[in-house]
């Protein structure tokens, strides 16, 4: 019997910081949520004790804090670059980094037409994501979105399905679609326009939705990636995480009441979850 260490990181997790840019006529903010991973030359550490190739977690946590106050984040995929150099360049024994950040994404908030140079909002759960895995030989770069909450009244249906023995679902040619889109999509490049791809990717997607005559969510998830795909030569691959949230037909039949599709029970679970990557490559 061989018994050895496998594949091991260790790293730093929920790394949270806001950033205030102050400029003279307004000023700007980034929070990110960051979770930081080193691969690397580790080994004696877990066989024998020896920290004296372990970079305390607590400095990864003061690196972030450090190069947030040393530089401007523009975005979080150049920030998560910035930390993964960092790391590679000032220690040999590490051979992998793994830097993942994820937005809150606050609104400037606007009296009237006006915006307010430093009152922000925020009004949902949606967060911009990005993470960068980087060796001294190359690096990949992803983008994407979470807690996208979306929903259409129309233009959906779900018919034709599989029937079996315990399938009590009726089709439905005219119902309501809502989801939560998570979205994670793959850049060809490290110095890709990460600012206007990820907005342009994302009002793509919500076009696409909006406009879809869908079929069903597998085939509405396919037409969003592909229209993103086909915008955006900068990304090589998306993938796509919808999880079907229903609105129930609410029977007010005991009432003597008609229901034309208009009350509905929102349900939570169980729900549907379809997952999908579209490449161009």
């Amino acid at each position: 019997m061989s018994i050895r260490l496998g594949e091991n990181c260790y790293g730093k997790q929920r790394v949270r910081i806001l950033q205030v840019t102050r400029h003279e006529d307004r000023h700007d903010v980034k929070e990110l949520t960051l979770g930081i991973r080193l691969e690397g030359d580790f080994e004696t550490a877990h066989t024998k004790g020896d920290n004296s190739k372990v970079l305390p977690t607590d400095t990864m946590k003061n690196t972030v804090y450090a190069l947030a106050k040393q530089h401007r984040i523009a975005t979080p995929e150049g920030f998560c670059l910035r930390l993964a150099d960092h790391f590679l360049e000032r220690h040999a024994q590490v051979s992998r980094t793994r830097i993942e950040a994820s937005e809150t994404l606050w609104t400037r908030f606007a009296i009237g037409k006006k915006f307010h140079p430093h009152t922000f909002t925020r009004s949902s759960d949606e967060k911009r994501t990005a993470l960068v895995a980087a060796t001294r030989k190359g690096k990949t770069v992803q983008g994407g979105l979470k807690g996208l909450l979306v929903m259409k009244t129309t233009d959906s249906a779900f018919e034709g399905f599989l029937r079996d023995s315990f399938t009590t679902l009726k089709e439905d040619r005219n119902r309501i679609l809502a989801t939560v889109v998570r979205a994670v999509w793959l850049y060809r490049s490290e110095k890709a326009d990460f600012e206007s791809t990820w907005h342009g990717v994302r009002q793509t997607m919500l076009e696409t939705f909006a406009d879809h005559d869908s079929k069903s969510l597998q085939q509405t998830l396919y037409a969003m990636g592909e229209a993103a795909l086909q915008k955006f030569p900068a990304i090589r691959a998306i993938h796509l995480s919808l999880p079907n949230k229903h609105y129930n037909l609410v029977d007010l039949s005991p009432f003597k009441m008609d229901n034309p599709k208009v009350i509905f029970l929102p349900t939570d679970e169980p729900h549907g979850l379809i997952e999908a990557t579209i490449r161009n490559d």
